[in-house]
């Protein structure tokens, strides 16, 4: 019962105002990008509104954050993860890429108290980067070749399959052997961060 009644919780509304200055509506004082980053981590709610037209800016204040933490070393976001980002922009499957990415984000965070755990108990060993660092790889092959399954008629260099119905159809056979195959991988990642976890 306590559950839903947090989770229907309102979030705090936040104003931008043309000054650039950020106001927490809740506090009833000015805030930074600092202040909102530390409100993400603590795992307070917030919606950004622009207090003059009253569009909803939360998505680039949450970037401007990113690019903030970036620029003091925090580095996150490996490059080549970024240039396949920009490289969606525009992109036919645009739509789809949030998705994936939403669903890999929940995943990761289902399993961080356990990799947490996992990494403070080798803590006097060898740290086990090569495994997290294979993980990675394996995602990023996956995220690839999940993106090249949504595009069957395309060619690698983008060209059209123009062999008509009896290609679509080898093509749509292909599609859902990949997709099966794309389902066993995932469980198996699934698998290897529960192995590591335990």
């Amino acid at each position: 019962m306590s559950e839903s009644t947090s989770s229907e919780k309102e979030p705090i509304t936040i104003k931008k105002y043309a000054n650039r200055r950020l106001y927490n509506t809740a506090t009833s004082s000015y805030v930074t990008l600092d202040h909102l980053s530390q409100m993400v981590k603590d795992g307070t709610d917030f919606v950004v509104y622009d207090a003059k037209t009253g569009e909803d800016i939360t998505r680039q204040v949450l970037t401007h954050i990113i690019v903030e933490e970036e620029a003091k070393g925090q580095n996150l976001l490996p490059i080549s993860f970024l240039r396949h980002l920009i490289s969606f922009y525009g992109d036919s499957l645009q739509g789809l890429v949030p998705r994936y990415l939403e669903y890999s984000m929940h995943s990761f965070a289902r399993n961080q108290e356990q990799m947490r755990h996992y990494l403070r108990d080798t803590m006097g060993g060898l740290m086990p980067f090569g495994q997290f660092e294979e993980m990675g790889k394996q995602n990023m092959a996956l995220f690839e070749q999940a993106m090249k399954m949504f595009a069957p008629f395309y060619g690698t260099d983008g060209a059209v399959d123009g062999t008509g119905g009896e290609a679509a159809s080898k093509v749509n056979r292909a599609k859902d052997q990949k997709l099966e195959d794309l389902r066993a991988k995932l469980e198996q990642v699934q698998k290897q961060l529960n192995d590591l976890a335990n």
